[in-house]
């Protein structure tokens, strides 16, 4: 793939911005909209927006809980903290693709959407506080999961001239051991939920998204392979299905749900884990191939 450039006219900005400190602020956006994921779990946990009595924004530490009361309170300080943060990042991400000439129209027009998302999900956040009901805290929950993939995918698009087969294998490789590590950390096997275990299985589960969604988006550019090509595919399915399975597991109690969620899982560690194995074997072959011509 080649990083071409669309019409924009960087002189528009009153700062340089280069490509490669375009490409950072990607990476912080990442950083900081998975870290509000993983603190809104922390925060869900501890029942830290009942903390506040129905107040958003203020709680019992006043405007942004800045001097929170107690522990639950402070959860939800520290997840609106990074959100705002998070907010911030997202905009100069969005002002920096749409007005300089270092991003691609397909990483303007990601970024853009995920600029669209952010109110909505602002909306969503503040009705978990002040109702509290499940459709909303399920929207709130997928609207981040939809905003992180949004800038997951424009961050891979962003440093694709920099991207090897090499690292589509590691991913798949780094995924396959997410797995087995995401499931160990579920209410399946760890009966009482804390913040603690269900943050880390989060973040454990947003590098396997992270790293099967680079896999799939650059895959099919490195590798001639069916069978590569056809692993990452199946891996990318068992992943989303995994996901939501493992967010299922959480939120309800059922035999057979978790059951299900146990079977997706382990396919998916056994895709995952051919995939990187025929990644590696078929690299090899690349460079074999490329060190004869």
């Amino acid at each position: 793939m080649s990083y071409d450039t669309h019409t924009s006219d960087s002189s528009r900005l009153p700062i340089t911005f280069g490509r490669t400190r375009f490409r950072y602020l990607l990476t912080l956006t990442v950083a900081l909209v998975a870290g509000t994921i993983i603190l809104g779990v922390a925060a869900r946990t501890t029942g830290s927006g009942l903390a506040c009595d129905a107040n958003w924004p203020v709680c019992d530490g006043g405007f942004l809980n800045l001097l929170p009361q107690g522990q639950p309170s402070f959860w939800e300080w520290i997840h609106r903290v990074v959100a705002m943060l998070a907010g911030f990042a997202i905009i100069a991400s969005a002002i920096a693709a749409i007005w300089t000439d270092h991003a691609t129209k397909a990483v303007a027009g990601l970024v853009t959407a995920g600029l669209i998302l952010t109110p909505i999900q602002v909306y969503l956040g503040a009705e978990t506080v002040l109702s509290y009901q499940m459709t909303v805290l399920n929207f709130h929950f997928w609207t981040a999961i939809l905003i992180f993939v949004i800038f997951v995918v424009a961050l891979v698009l962003a440093w694709e001239d920099r991207l090897e087969a090499r690292h589509v294998a590691i991913g798949l490789a780094i995924g396959a051991v997410t797995v087995p590590v995401q499931v160990l950390l579920s209410p399946i096997f760890i009966q009482q939920n804390t913040p603690t275990t269900l943050t880390i299985q989060m973040g454990v589960l947003l590098t396997l998204l992270a790293v099967v969604t680079l896999a799939a988006l650059y895959g099919s550019d490195v590798f001639d392979s069916l069978a590569t090509r056809g692993t990452i595919a199946l891996g990318t399915l068992l992943t989303l299905g995994t996901l939501v399975l493992s967010r299922e597991s959480v939120m309800t109690y059922s035999p057979a749900l978790d059951l299900t969620y146990l079977l997706v899982a382990g396919a998916l560690f056994v895709t995952l884990l051919v995939g990187a194995w025929l990644a590696f074997k078929e690299r090899r072959s690349l460079e074999r191939g490329q060190a004869t011509a």
